[in-house]
């Protein structure tokens, strides 16, 4: 007795086709599965036995062959369990043959309840990619199954229901695509913030650019409360840029029944001790995303920048160039989006207070420059704006008066998206930190004046070409935001500033 069930697995962030084949034969009693299972698809012939006696089925007593193919690629987790245990029982003769574009996927609980299952959204989009029609998944991850489109998704909340669906006693109702509504929680607002106008400005034009900024000044001056309200002024996600991010937060288990999509942009902030790994992406056999795949379409905000693992740091360079990281193993090799920006908060120096009035700084001329050699060229090469984020005196603290909020600035900032989206098409960039050659020589040309400007600074700050054009996409974006086609040389002199740190020039 012989049946196969379709169903899905993944490796990566990519969903693909698994073909569960049951065969009951003859001997022994014996529960065998094939097809490169790990110890979790293993474990399954104990959850699926169990479920099935739980559930009042009769199991069966023969040599049972479950193989999971194609063969040759590893399969992970338990998604298995219910395809199995429906072709088992479907080959005993105890299911009505099973509709031929229908496949099956969840966790089994020993008493035949369905479990969420990770990564459902890139086993969905798979499913109507290979022309699955019927997807039925544990009800806790329904939402996120309909978020593919193009299925009809049945939610199954135990085994004895998806059986009474399958024989026809009782139908299943189809879930409804998840719709999200206005995200709940109050985001933090730079009406907030005291002072500091000319970091605000420099968040706005990244915003606006999305270029990668850092922040430079002594302890307790805003640098982090400024960070962690840049999402708050940055667009709105785009559905295309939601499904993108939940993919990678769905591989990870970081969606739920209430909140199946990102519905705002990822703001990821990791502890300095983190490992290279968890910051790139990797792990054995199948390699899995990192920190800077979670703030895909988002922001990647990096506190006490010098403190981090210089290979930390380093296995950024490549991501931010090339908005994608490829992580090879011996098993297996995959690529992950990287499309954030980067946003840098630091000190001057170990104490803090390096180039602050009132002698407060206890380290030397050489602690500093060690300190601040721990971040390499090619690095700091990739960051578009430097900004200094001073200690604010006592009348700026004091003030009572709110500053501008977030949504007076994201106005703004949209608004500059929206001229980048109207320049560059559908098919091109999707904003002025993206442009490559092409669009720099294309919609950055400078007049004569513009053209001084920028021999001067070359030669003053020892430009690199990359640096070059970095002050290009942001004197690009600074015109943006002033609704002005052509870069002027005030919008280019803005740009310039904003490399000419006196702690790092690049």
């Amino acid at each position: 007795m012989f049946c196969h069930v379709r169903s899905l697995g993944l490796q990566g962030l990519n969903g693909y086709e698994v073909l569960a084949e049951c065969d009951l034969s003859n001997g022994l009693p014996a529960f065998d599965v094939v097809g490169l299972p790990d110890a979790a698809v293993k474990e399954a012939r104990n959850r699926v036995r169990s479920a099935a006696k739980n559930c009042g089925f009769s199991f069966p007593v023969s040599r049972i062959t479950v193989n999971l193919a194609p063969a040759d690629r590893r399969k992970a987790g338990t998604v298995y369990d219910l395809p199995m245990l429906v072709g088992i029982l479907a080959a005993g003769g105890q299911l009505p043959p099973l509709p031929a574009g229908a496949a099956f996927v969840g966790e089994l609980s020993l008493a035949g309840a369905l479990r969420p299952v990770t990564g459902m959204l890139p086993m969905a989009l798979a499913a109507r990619r290979v022309g699955i029609t019927d997807l039925y998944v544990p009800a806790d991850s329904a939402a996120e199954a309909t978020l593919a489109g193009g299925l009809t998704v049945y939610p199954v909340e135990d085994v004895g229901q998806l059986v009474r669906h399958l024989r026809g006693e009782e139908a299943l109702v189809p879930a409804p695509r998840w719709v999200p509504g206005d995200p709940t929680g109050a985001e933090l607002d730079f009406a907030d913030v005291k002072g500091q106008d000319q970091a605000k400005r420099a968040l706005e034009i990244a915003a606006a650019g999305g270029h990668n900024l850092a922040m430079i000044g002594p302890p307790g001056s805003g640098k982090s409360m400024l960070a962690r309200r840049l999402p708050s002024i940055l667009p709105r996600l785009s559905e295309r840029e939601a499904l993108e991010a939940t993919q990678v937060h769905s591989v990870l288990g970081l969606t739920s029944r209430e909140a199946p999509m990102v519905t705002r942009r990822p703001f990821r902030s990791p502890h300095h001790s983190i490992s290279a790994t968890g910051m790139a992406g990797g792990g054995s056999p199948i390699p899995r995303p990192g920190e800077i795949s979670l703030a895909h379409n988002g922001v990647l905000f990096l506190d006490e920048l010098p403190e981090f693992h210089k290979d930390v740091l380093e296995s950024l360079r490549q991501p931010l160039e090339e908005g994608r990281v490829q992580i090879a193993r011996a098993a297996a090799s995959e690529i992950f989006p990287s499309r954030f920006m980067l946003v840098c908060a630091m000190n001057p120096c170990k104490c803090g207070w390096y180039g602050q009035p009132g002698g407060r700084c206890r380290c030397s001329e050489g602690e500093v420059k060690q300190y601040l050699g721990k971040l390499s060229g090619p690095l700091l090469d990739r960051v578009d704006l430097y900004v200094e984020v001073p200690a604010l005196d006592f009348d700026a603290l004091s003030r009572r008066a709110q500053g501008e909020s977030s949504s007076v600035i994201r106005a703004r900032v949209e608004a500059a998206r929206t001229r980048q989206s109207a320049r560059f098409g559908p098919d091109g960039p999707d904003c002025n930190a993206h442009m490559g050659p092409q669009e720099i020589q294309r919609f950055c040309p400078l007049d004569q004046a513009g053209q001084e400007i920028m021999r001067g600074a070359f030669q003053r700050l020892g430009l690199t070409a990359r640096s070059y054009d970095r002050i290009l996409r942001v004197a690009r974006t600074i015109a943006d935001l002033d609704g002005t086609e052509a870069i002027q040389p005030h919008h280019l002199a803005e740009a310039v500033q904003y490399r000419e740190s006196p702690y790092f020039r690049r």
